[in-house]
Order: C-alpha cells, then sequence, then structure tokens
C-alpha cells in the first residue's frame, strides 16, 4: 500500500518521535511505500530512515523551495514548482493518508485532503495517529462541525482518530 503521511519537518520531543518511529517500523516491516514530503529534516527524516531501515519503500515529493532539505536515500524524489503541486501529488499517489503531528502545513494538508473527500474527489482512507492528545482540538472541531450540520458526510466517512501506530495501521489494512 502507497500511504501518505502528513507530519512536521521539525525536531520534536520523544513524545511525538517515539510513535512516529513506530508508526515507520510498522510500514517498512509490511512492504509497504511511505509517501512523504521529501524531507530529511525533524519528524520527515526520522519517518524516512524508520521505513527504509524496516525494509519499506520511499517516494518523497518535494517542492522547489525546499530541495536543500530532500532526503537522498529515497526510491523516489518527485520535484514540484509549488506547494500546491506538491500536495496534489501527495494525496495522487496514496491509497491511503496519515497524519502524524505536525504544525500549519501539516493542518493545511489534512484540511485540503478532507475537503476533497467531503466533494467525492477521492475516497481513500484518512488516519490521524492522535499522539498525546495532540489533535484532540480538530477533532473538537470536526465533531462540532458534524453535529451542526456542516459535513455534507458523516464525519466517520473522512477521518478516523487512532491512539496508537499499530490502530492507525490496522484502521488503513481494514479500509
Amino acid at each position: 500500500m502507497n500511504i501518505t503521511v502528513f507530519c512536521s519537518a521539525y525536531s520534536l520531543d520523544e513524545r511525538y518521535t517515539t510513535p512516529a518511529a513506530e508508526f515507520a517500523r510498522l510500514l517498512g516491516e509490511g512492504g509497504h511505500t511511505l509517501v512523504w514530503g521529501g524531507s530529511h529534516a525533524g519528524l520527515m527524516g526520522l519517518l524516512a530512515d524508520g521505513v527504509k531501515e524496516a525494509g519499506g519503500r520511499l517516494v518523497g515529493i518535494s517542492v522547489d523551495l525546499l530541495a536543500h532539505k530532500s532526503y537522498e536515500g529515497a526510491d523516489e524524489l518527485v520535484m514540484t514548482r509549488d506547494l500546491a503541486e506538491r500536495k496534489g501529488q501527495l494525496l495522487a499517489r496514496a491509497d491511503a493518508v496519515v497524519v502524524l503531528v505536525g504544525g500549519l502545513g501539516t493542518l493545511d494538508e489534512v484540511t485540503e485532503v478532507l475537503e476533497l473527500k467531503k466533494h467525492a474527489l477521492h475516497d481513500k482512507p484518512v488516519v490521524v495517529l492522535d499522539t498525546e492528545g495532540f489533535y484532540s482540538g480538530l477533532r473538537t472541531q470536526l465533531q462540532r462541525m458534524d453535529a451542526e450540520g456542516f459535513l455534507p458526510r458523516p464525519l466517520a466517512e473522512l477521518i478516523t482518530f487512532a491512539a496508537t501506530p499499530a490502530e492507525a495501521l490496522d484502521h488503513l489494512k481494514e479500509n
């Protein structure tokens, strides 16, 4: 399975890196392909290293303005002109999407993927690995949108929140 992962390019505390490393190991051992932002920096680099060490394949989708942060050991590295094209490629190459902890870029990516799914422009599973309750605010906001009629599809059809790396991967295998 080609699994696109959105996550931070910053170095983070071990409470975030440990679950990410576990997810990377499970992904690689399962023979899956990591499709990610193509960076060697921070959580992105840790994820790519872990997948590669565990026998998985790496497809990086980077952007010209971040070429200097490209991961050198990727099996395939695609350079895009801008962030919009990058997001399109990340989704196009995905069989599923997993969201790890991240900042504004990660939030932008996941909301775009959900908006496209809401309009039935894809039906790929989207799973958030909610490490340390990092996305509890997002979950609350999405639940409110669902309860108050802002979503044309039930929230459960758009996104799943997982507590552990194994739970996230299990959900993808089931869908």
